[in-house]
């Protein structure tokens, strides 16, 4: 009996030891472990913007195609980068473009301009502070040809030093044959006359 009771004492003895053992290295591996660089990494408004899967996520809304090519004007006007980046944007930009508007802007011309005209725009010490994108309801929808297109004005603040100009914008989408709203042409607010473009 005696033996026994012994027996079983040492068992608890060296399962509690394993135990112990166990807790101790576990807490050392805890402590020791490299930390997750995911909680360190920050994304950039260029990341987010780059990130996006027009494939899988396009714009579902007019206003939601604008705002979004807004984001991206954002990017190529206010952040640093380099010609890499910049052609990323652009290239995500013009997935958001009527076929026609692709054509009638060949990719080096489009390319070679507006990195022209940005360079300007940062060198002048100007940002594009505001987009403001009129509401849903203010869309105009209207059929010509056979196509749908809908027109939609947004506004757009650039600082200058302490100066600060709004200017006016209308963007003319048309929808394509997979149901998305395509961005079909822009022109400044003071060029387009509304009255004659809604009896076409």
């Amino acid at each position: 009996m005696k033996k026994d009771g012994e027996k079983r004492t040492a068992i608890v003895a060296v399962v509690i030891a394993i135990l112990i053992i166990g807790v101790v290295g576990y807490y050392c591996y805890l402590v020791n472990r490299p930390k997750e660089e995911a909680s360190e990494t920050v994304l950039t408004a260029t990341d987010e913007v780059l990130l996006r899967n027009l494939s899988r996520d396009y714009p579902p809304t007019v206003k939601e195609v604008i705002k979004y090519h807004n984001d991206i004007s954002k990017c190529l006007y206010n952040e640093e980068c380099d010609e890499e980046v910049f052609e990323k944007l652009l290239k995500k930009d013009r997935e958001l473009y009527d076929n026609e508007l692709l054509q009638s802007n060949a990719w080096d011309t489009q390319f070679i301009n507006l990195f022209a005209e940005v360079e300007a725009f940062k060198k002048a010490g100007r940002k594009l502070t505001g987009a403001k994108v009129a509401a849903s309801v203010d869309v105009e929808y209207f059929e010509k040809d056979g196509n749908s297109f809908a027109r939609i004005s947004c506004s757009y603040t650039v600082m200058e030093k302490t100066d600060s100009t709004t200017t006016m914008h209308i963007y003319l989408l048309r929808k394509d044959a997979t149901g998305h709203w395509r961005i079909y042409g822009w022109d400044l607010a003071d060029n387009v006359d509304m009255e004659e473009t809604a009896q076409e």
